[in-house]
């Protein structure tokens, strides 16, 4: 019983966070810039519309996520100062970059 608490806790954490949506397309992050709100926790998803998968990464953000062929992660992140800040596709360094602009 006690695990169904927490688990419930733990599915409420993140219903009020507000949500953004990148997508990784033909290896490219879209949108490549983003704006997210300073000062507050956020729900990113990553959608892989690729057949191929791809690894959400961030040094900045201190995130790292493979995300699937043709599948969806959730990344909670923040809350942030203002700033930028990068992310990458380390499966496709070259083509699948991006920033989180917190304003």
């Amino acid at each position: 019983m006690a695990a169904f608490y927490w688990l419930l806790a733990v599915s409420a954490a993140g219903a009020d966070d507000p949500a953004f949506r990148l997508t990784i397309r033909d290896h490219r992050f879209e949108p490549a810039e983003l704006v997210v709100p300073a000062g507050q926790k956020i729900k990113l998803e990553v959608e892989n519309l690729d057949a191929t998968p791809e690894e959400f990464e961030s040094y900045e953000l201190n995130r790292e996520k493979v995300v699937p062929a043709k599948g969806t992660v959730v990344i909670f992140v923040g809350p942030l100062k203002p700033g930028r800040y990068p992310f990458f596709g380390d499966f496709n360094k070259d083509s699948a970059k991006g920033v989180l602009i917190a304003k």
